[in-house]
């Protein structure tokens, strides 16, 4: 939910001086926490949701498709 956060970066954090948040999931503080502005934002959530159910619908849940076909073969029959 920090504007700050970014998973490509070293610690996750694009401001230089905080310190890393090791647990992420326990409570903790940081003084260069500032809210995103787009953490809760519906069509974001909308969006993240539909191109996951695409997703599923291309590989199949459990990693291959119902034809027994390998989902690795649906991928590059994409790009051919």
């Amino acid at each position: 939910m920090c504007r700050f956060y970014d998973p490509a970066v070293t610690k996750q954090c694009r401001e230089d001086d905080a310190e890393e948040v090791r647990e992420k999931a326990r409570a903790n503080f940081c003084d260069y926490f500032k809210p995103s502005t787009g953490a809760h934002d519906p069509n974001f959530v909308a969006a993240d949701t539909k191109a996951r159910s695409e997703l599923d619908s291309l590989f199949g849940e459990g990693g291959s498709d119902p034809g027994g076909n390998d989902s690795s073969s649906a991928a590059d029959d994409l790009f051919k």
